[in-house]
């Protein structure tokens, strides 16, 4: 039987307003971005699938007609799109990604950790109680910046909090480029809310601590209470893992929503353009310092200490931005340190096997 390979190339304009109903792939995502990278020679061989499920010694793969779990791939992230080889799944090849959650891997470990790929929005999700940070929301941001994700603050527990309106005006203060949403997490109000980013065939992702209402947003947008929850503790309003692994979930006529376990760390890297596009406020005042290497400690002419004796900028804030840049570029060497490292390695193992090779051939 031949394969219809039209359910995997860009849709043609038949110039007409009739509305087209999306295929399977297009509601898990596959947009023109990725049909172009693929031929249709390619396709005779191998399908495009996607990653919805990273397992220790397994992915879960879902397209047209597959639903299966395959051996893992080197370098693939849940998100990603791959061509599967169905003789060699393990060498199918990932398709170029048009954005990617990354940080530094908690630990000592000095190991970039791959968290999604091929996300449309973030959720940065923090609640109205002890959980609400202004720095970790930055630190969020800056990430969803550097990889041209669009970032929105969602704020839940809206419905039981005093003084939602004070968390409302922080979160709006940390960048006029990001929307905050504030919400109850149950019922109605996140199909609402969130319906603008959650169209079919767009990728979200929820990023934020344990407890805050990632699952129970997830289960409010798909009308069900398919994703396990638990209640925080009452003591110091700390949530419990409750997701255990990151998984995509198709939301039915809806959007596909990537769940993650809480991150107690967020360590950046490769992201200086992200912080910068945070602090844009800061990067501003810093060009107008009267020297180009002003640290806006005590430097005369420095535009950023002068707008903090104004009260135009909170000291906080200024403290926040080193801290960030600071982190930043450690770990960017420490992680280029370690490539330098494992490079030297895999060299010296080729020269033993290549030497191992020789004396073969001389016996």
């Amino acid at each position: 039987m031949t394969k219809d390979y039209s359910v995997f190339l860009p849709p043609k304009d038949m110039g007409t307003s009739i509305q087209r109903l999306p295929t399977a792939l297009e509601k898990l995502g596959w947009q023109p971005f990725f049909s172009q990278q693929v031929s249709a020679a390619e396709l005779s061989d191998t399908s495009p699938v996607r990653i919805v499920e990273v397992h220790r010694s397994a992915l879960h793969v879902v397209g047209e007609n597959v639903d299966q779990t395959i051996v893992p791939i080197e370098g693939a992230a849940v998100g990603d799109w791959i061509m599967l080889d169905p003789r060699r799944p393990g060498a199918s090849r990932i398709l170029a990604r048009k954005s990617l959650i990354k940080r530094r891997a908690p630990g000592t470990d000095r190991r970039v950790q791959l968290i999604a790929a091929n996300i449309d929005t973030i959720f940065i999700v923090t609640s109205c109680n002890q959980d609400f940070n202004v720095a970790r929301l930055e630190r969020y941001i800056a990430m969803a910046f550097e990889a041209d994700i669009a970032p929105v603050i969602v704020l839940t527990k809206s419905d039981i909090a005093d003084g939602v309106e004070g968390y409302l005006a922080k979160a709006q203060a940390i960048s006029d480029l990001v929307p905050v949403i504030a919400l109850d997490a149950r019922g109605d109000e996140p199909r609402t809310k969130l319906g603008p980013w959650c169209k079919p065939g767009q990728t979200v992702a929820f990023l934020g601590s344990s407890g805050v209402g990632k699952s129970t947003l997830t289960n409010a947008l798909a009308g069900s209470d398919t994703i396990a929850t638990q209640p925080i503790r009452e003591d110091d309003a700390k949530g419990r893992h409750t997701t255990t692994r990151r998984q995509l979930h198709l939301i039915p006529g809806g959007c596909i929503v990537l769940d993650t376990p809480g991150m107690r760390e967020l360590q950046l890297t490769d992201a200086a353009s992200g912080i910068d596009g945070v602090f844009a406020d800061l990067l501003e005042l810093a060009s107008q310092c009267r020297f180009k290497d002003c640290e806006h400690d005590s430097e005369p002419g420095c535009a950023v200490l002068e707008a903090i004796e104004r009260g135009d900028i909170e000291e906080a804030r200024l403290s926040r931005w080193r801290k960030l840049k600071a982190e930043e570029a450690f770990n960017n060497a420490s992680l280029s340190e370690r490539r330098s490292r494992d490079k030297e390695f895999g060299k010296m193992v080729r020269r033993i096997k290549k030497t191992k090779f020789d004396e073969g051939d001389v016996s």
